[in-house]
């Protein structure tokens, strides 16, 4: 597993950031059942990042905790068998093999104030955010009532699977 780990801001983390993503990642990539060796790219920046992106990239112009950007568009959330055709091969890095996966981009900001409102520690608040987007990384989305009940008990049990739990 390759992450591409960036910070565009300073961070004040009682935890190492790139231990815990290493951790997260790998867990959800189990937990799913990914059949890949893969590749993520994460990036630390603040709330002026963030909004900047989300304003871009989402057409929202307020910051937000954390931004999504798979790089596959799944027939089925979790299920990486469409990946064995010939022609999805550009979904791998060419030098690795690895599966590209996509972004994520947290804002070191929220992490604290959302960890200091939900009375949980950063460290939850942080593998919280990127189990979350780990899991839009895999085709899942909470746009239906019944999507957000089934990616809550996957956070939940990814997190409590290491450890993490409010």
């Amino acid at each position: 597993m390759t992450i591409n780990f960036e910070k565009e801001c300073e961070t004040v983390f009682e935890f190492s950031e790139q231990e815990i993503a290493q951790t997260v990642i790998q867990k959800a990539l189990d937990y799913e059942k990914c059949p890949y060796e893969a590749e993520v790219n994460l990036l630390i920046t603040d709330n002026d990042g963030i909004h900047e992106m989300n304003r871009e990239y989402r057409g929202m112009d307020r910051p937000t905790d954390v931004l999504s950007f798979p790089a596959l568009t799944y027939e089925k959330a979790g299920n990486f068998d469409f990946l064995e055709k010939e022609e999805e091969i550009y979904n791998f890095h060419p030098d690795t093999g690895e599966l590209m996966l996509g972004d994520i981009v947290i804002s070191r900001d929220k992490v604290i104030e959302q960890a200091e409102s939900y009375g949980h520690s950063q460290k939850r608040e942080y593998a919280f955010l990127i189990a979350h987007s780990m899991l839009h990384l895999m085709g899942y989305d909470h746009m239906t009532e019944e999507e957000a009940k089934v990616m809550e008990r996957k956070q939940t049990e990814i997190l409590e699977d290491l450890g993490i739990s409010r």
